[in-house]
């Protein structure tokens, strides 16, 4: 039961997220805010993680598969500060809920998971519950062609984000999650300034007040660096496709938290949608599989 209370306190990092991120990009463009949160959590990664848990000498048969999954989590990043800007919360609530769907599809494609038929039901409960959540919030769902551009962007990102999930799996069992966070940290923090390097240099950071500063501080801090340092551990535990699912309580977390302290609406729609993503977890809980036992 451990992992499950885990990875519910991750879900609940990332959904205090947005409502953070929301104070600091009234000061700081997306481009070079998520570039310096990254910085953050790298500092953090080499100060803090590289100090703690066991680290071992990577294999050489394992670079490539650090590469793909550092590649996915750059590749996400890049996607998600794209698109989210040039498409509706709707869009971007509904595709980013499918990131199970996506999950299962990598794992069935690179033979690494059954999929069960829980874990299946599951999936599809989970994200009826988004549906139900994207309409209890009136959040817009647009498929004119601006929209469409960044739909499919996010959906890019989603893709990437499944990518580094699965492939960072299949180290944990090797190596430490906190050995594999920072090296995941290490190369797509590097790969993502050298993008936004112009405008992190063209922001005139002396003017950002604290607030901005302090949601940089937090966003690099817990969702990035603690927060995916403990879900790759949890990835490992229960699989990356039962896990995943997880990935769909931020939005609960988030909308609950603007409620209390944004003055935000919560609707009878958006308590149901929330109750069904939890079914969605509860029936989705069962034996992990993989292709190697069924063989």
């Amino acid at each position: 039961m451990q992992v499950h209370f885990i990875l519910a306190f991750v879900a609940f990092l990332w959904g205090l997220n947005p409502p953070a991120m929301k104070i600091g990009l009234l000061y700081v463009d997306p481009m070079p805010y998520n570039a310096i949160r990254m910085l953050v959590a790298l500092v953090v990664g080499w100060g803090v993680l590289r100090r703690i848990g066991s680290w071992q000498t990577l294999r050489r048969e394992d670079w490539k598969v650090l590469l793909v999954s550092s590649l996915g989590f750059f590749f996400f990043q890049l996607f998600f500060t794209a698109g989210v800007q040039i498409t509706t919360a709707g869009n971007a609530s509904l595709i980013l809920g499918c990131l199970p769907v996506s999950v299962a599809i990598i794992n069935h494609f690179h033979r690494l998971e059954r999929i069960s038929k829980a874990a299946m039901v599951g999936i599809l409960v989970s994200i009826g519950g988004i549906v139900i959540m994207v309409a209890g919030t009136g959040k817009e769902i647009s498929l004119s062609e601006r929209h469409i551009t960044g739909a499919l962007m996010l959906l890019a990102a989603q893709m990437s984000y499944g990518y580094y999930t699965v492939f960072s799996r299949l180290l944990i069992h090797a190596y430490s999650a906190y050995q594999i966070t920072a090296y995941i940290l290490l190369i797509s923090t590097g790969l993502f300034l050298l993008i936004s390097l112009p405008a992190v240099l063209a922001t005139d950071w002396q003017s950002v007040p604290w607030p901005g500063w302090a949601s940089i501080l937090y966003s690099g801090l817990f969702p990035l660096c603690l927060g995916n340092c403990l879900w790759i551990w949890g990835t490992g535990i229960l699989g990356s496709t039962k896990a995943s699912l997880y990935n769909n309580l931020p939005p609960v977390f988030a909308v609950a938290i603007s409620y209390l302290f944004l003055g935000e609406s919560f609707g009878w729609l958006q308590f149901i949608g929330a109750i069904i993503i939890f079914l969605g977890l509860y029936v989705a809980k069962g034996k992990k599989q993989s292709m190697e036992s069924q063989e």
